[in-house]
């Protein structure tokens, strides 16, 4: 039987991509939080446009513990490619 945290972490694998409302096409390319996540931030930002969300982190006790928000970082896609290079 998977514990709850096992069963948030099959759930954000779920998560690879997402549309909003103009239609435009983004994928997930990252989760997590402080320093690494403000390196992931800045190297996205160099390749190109990108959307952040904070997302709950609840059942990740690094996170809890240390009153840390987490994050998801998203990279538009421009429709002739994605972005992990295919």
């Amino acid at each position: 039987m998977k514990t709850a945290v096992q069963e948030r972490m099959v759930e954000e694998e779920r998560v690879k991509e997402r549309v909003d409302e103009r239609g435009n096409r983004w994928s997930k390319v990252y989760v997590g939080g402080g320093e690494h996540f403000r390196n992931w931030l800045e190297q996205c930002e160099e390749l190109g446009e990108v959307m952040v969300e904070e997302i709950d982190s609840t059942g990740c006790a690094c996170f809890e513990q240390g009153g840390e928000p987490r994050y998801r970082i998203w990279m538009k896609r421009d429709g002739n490619h994605d972005n992990n290079g295919s």
